[in-house]
């Protein structure tokens, strides 16, 4: 049986649809929605504060509640926090969640190859260049400027929950490498892979940009193993 506060939360989304809201935009007052759907202030605030969670709203002590940023920031945390224990229990979860972002990755070679901007493939050149130089310097590629080659690959698609989802499987993904798991990469040859990935979608050979995403997902599925 669903409790007030669920049937709140749910009465709460559909006022934000109907009104057109925006994130950012304020919501009625606790005292209004209160009247608005007949409900006490403890059943609103426990549907506000679910609301806030998966961030639908945002409430801003001392100003009110707004729409929220409708981030997939809870979707990261989830994914995380699920392959850790997952990985933990035994399972290949960490190979589960790359084979997902390689089966996005390489779906997409045959839309951007031969199709990004001049602006979007001269960037792309500046984070190879950038990722062989922090490799000389450092030994190893800044999750950052990794994170910046996926995200510049994709963005003249102009598809913004694809971009946000991506993201959230490249994030949850780093965040539990962080832990070391699988071997270290060498920093020379996954900038040579990425250069590959470039220069088959600057020729426009979607065949070519395929494998060379599959060899880069092989190459982190091999260290994955050396646990």
């Amino acid at each position: 049986m669903r409790s007030v506060a669920s049937d709140a939360a749910d009465r709460i989304k559909e006022l934000i649809v109907e009104r057109g809201l925006r994130p950012g935009d304020p919501l009625p007052t606790e005292t209004e929605l209160m009247k608005v759907f007949g409900v006490s202030r403890n059943s609103l605030r426990e549907a506000l504060k679910s609301l806030q969670a998966v961030h639908i709203v945002e409430i801003r002590r001392g100003y009110g509640t707004y729409v929220g940023a409708m981030s997939l920031d809870p979707l990261i945390e989830a994914l995380a926090f699920r392959t850790v224990v997952r990985h933990s229990l035994g399972t290949d979860s960490l190979l589960e969640l790359l084979q997902l972002r390689e089966a996005l990755e390489v779906g997409l070679m045959h839309q951007v190859a031969g199709r990004l901007p001049d602006e979007d493939l001269r960037t792309l050149d500046e984070l190879v260049d950038r990722m062989h130089t922090e490799v000389r310097e450092s030994g190893a590629i800044a999750a950052e400027t990794d994170r910046a080659f996926h995200r510049t690959l994709y963005r003249s698609l102009d598809n913004v929950l694809l971009s946000e989802l991506l993201d959230a499987f490249w994030s949850a993904f780093h965040r539990v490498r962080a832990q070391s798991i699988g071997a270290a990469a060498d920093g020379e040859e996954l900038a040579r892979m990425h250069g590959r990935i470039l220069t088959a979608v600057r020729a426009a050979d979607s065949t070519a940009a395929e494998t060379a995403m599959h060899r880069h997902f092989d190459d982190i599925r091999g260290r994955l193993a050396h646990q």
